[in-house]
């Protein structure tokens, strides 16, 4: 029998091999969509996120006769843990080849830091903050990845059911034909209701102008989900870095921004175009051709990822979505974009989920985090 080893991780060098076992394991996998490398090194080092400076990481590697067999993050939130009196410990970046052994080894390292630290329970897979990618896929393993999104094979969840861990929340993501055409009463009833309420729809010749709104976004973002059972407030640290981070990926043609009649930012819709086959053309790297596919999938592309909107609670059903869809169909029809797939969205969240329903909309795949206690 083959031994198992856990080793956890400290150098730069050993970080680079955390990110890309993720890589290597799912080289030539037709679904898969890799990370930039240099990006996924960066957002994991506490020394430049700033989700660390309220939040702890410690970040493990499972060897299998000498060699990398599975990856694992085990993340505690200061703020949810302390504040919120959550008492959780959070687990991400799991990786692994199809061995229990070695799966049971990696979560029987996060349950040893969750008793040291006085935690009840262990969710995942999820990141540092709610701002980072969350959820195993369960369901849509021949779906091709979003750029945002994640992909794992199906043996996983095979895994956490074995060693006892059982459903938390789920997430669906839909795909919808772009339509050709929309009613005539939605374009007048939008422009009524941009007319009662004073609303000012702001548009963008490139990113720079668009640079002062994105601070507003994150806190119009908190308005709108403070009231779900998984926020966890943002930091104004951690929305810095992700302004910082999305801004520059981020085409102002795709994006809606509504200001009220005091000039305040009451609502807004990002898509942006789909980066995913540019990014598997890329292989993990920006250099030497990493940055022609992307910029090129930003310009010619079919395919549009829906990433967020946010409504402030006062404009709620009051028929501003109908301004968001009418601004994304021009916009679709410009640039001739004939899919839209939404990244994940809580499968409880009916307000997000009612959005699509004149749209026949597919759901195509499903992720859910999974839950332990610590005993």
């Amino acid at each position: 029998m083959m031994s198992i080893e856990i080793k956890e991780i400290h150098s730069q060098r050993e970080l680079r091999d955390f990110v890309k076992f993720q890589m290597d394991l799912y080289k030539g996998n037709p679904y898969f969509v890799p990370g930039l490398l240099v990006e996924e090194v960066n957002s994991l080092d506490v020394s430049k996120n700033p989700a660390f400076k309220h939040a702890t990481a410690r970040y493990f590697l499972a060897y299998k006769d000498g060699r990398i067999a599975g990856r694992i993050a085990a993340l505690i939130n200061q703020v949810e843990v302390n504040e919120l009196n959550v008492k959780k410990i959070r687990f991400g970046w799991f990786d692994v080849i199809d061995d229990i052994e070695v799966t049971k080894t990696l979560f029987a390292k996060v349950e040893e830091v969750g008793r040291e630290n006085g935690l009840k329970f262990m969710e995942g897979p999820m990141g540092a903050t709610n701002l980072e990618k969350a959820g195993l896929l369960t369901f849509g393993f021949d779906r091709l990845a979003t750029a945002i999104g994640q992909y794992n094979y199906d043996y996983y969840q095979k895994h956490l059911e074995e060693l006892g861990f059982v459903k938390e929340k789920e997430w669906v993501e839909n795909f919808i034909h772009a339509p050709e055409t929309i009613s005539d009463k939605i374009f007048q009833f939008a422009n009524l209701v941009q007319e009662r309420y004073k609303l000012k729809l702001l548009h963008f010749k490139n990113s720079k102008e668009m640079q002062p709104y994105i601070g507003p976004i994150f806190d119009l973002l908190e308005e709108s989900y403070k009231e779900l059972e998984t926020y966890v407030p943002i930091t104004e640290e951690q929305k810095a870095f992700y302004a910082k981070k999305y801004s520059t990926i981020l085409n102002p043609d795709y994006i809606t921004f509504i200001e009220d009649g005091d000039g305040e930012l009451c609502a807004f819709a990002i898509t942006m175009p789909s980066y995913a086959k540019a990014l598997q053309k890329a292989k993990g790297r920006f250099f030497p051709f990493g940055w022609f596919h992307l910029m090129r999938a930003q310009k010619k592309n079919d395919t549009v990822e829906f990433v967020l909107i946010g409504v402030h609670p006062k404009y709620q059903r009051k028929g501003i979505t109908s301004i968001i869809f009418k601004e994304m169909y021009e916009t679709f029809k410009k640039h001739n974009i004939k899919y839209l797939e939404t990244n994940p969205e809580l499968e409880d969240n009916q307000s997000v989920q009612l959005l699509w329903k004149d749209y026949d909309p597919i759901i195509h795949k499903r992720r859910k985090t999974f839950r332990k206690e610590i005993i």
